[in-house]
């Protein structure tokens, strides 16, 4: 069975795009599990850890303002996030972490508020609306273990994104080259 890092960098390299990721809570946990894939090269330009809130915007160009009132731990955020670090490293798809691992609580949310987020490209030919998702999660578990469902959730929710946009041929590419039925 394929992790999901593995997943996203093979559906990626089939489809000739490639991927971009931001970083707060995660510190480099989700690039880190995206370059541990074999052939991570062909489709993974590189990732940002914006760990402190002022490199969220400077930067990824997350809102400033939105930065001041609501803090780094939100929705809107998160999908800032992910456009900024698709457009600062020319990637087609970015992806985001944003939230709180503990052990304290951080701009009034509590310790396991966490937001994923996905953007991608415009799929004017796919059926697709395009542009982004954020993903809200209420976690629990100590700081290590909040980190490592951030980054399969941030996975899984880029999966579903890939998913859903991929083609029949696409489909059929990726089946013939895994031996699939």
């Amino acid at each position: 069975m394929n992790s999901p890092a593995a997943d996203v960098v093979r559906l990626l390299t089939v489809r000739g795009e490639t991927l971009a990721v931001a970083e707060s809570l995660t510190g480099g946990l989700v690039a880190a599990e995206i370059t541990a894939a074999p052939g991570a090269s062909k489709a993974f330009r590189g990732s940002v850890t914006a760990y402190a809130t002022e490199l969220k915007h400077e930067l990824l160009g997350v809102d400033g303002t939105l930065l001041a009132q609501r803090g780094a731990v939100d929705p809107q955020v998160a999908a800032q996030m992910a456009v900024g670090v698709r457009r600062a490293l020319g990637a087609d798809w970015g992806i985001a972490t944003t939230g709180v691992a503990g052990p304290e609580p951080q701009d009034g949310k509590p310790v396991g508020t966490v937001f994923v987020a996905v953007d991608g490209p415009l799929g004017a030919d796919s059926g697709s609306a395009g542009g982004g998702k954020v993903e809200a999660l209420r976690l629990n578990g100590d700081r290590a273990e909040i980190r490592m469902e951030s980054v399969r959730s941030v996975l899984a929710l880029l999966l579903k994104e890939l998913a859903s946009e991929q083609s029949g041929n696409e489909l059929a590419q990726d089946t013939e080259q895994n031996g699939g039925f």
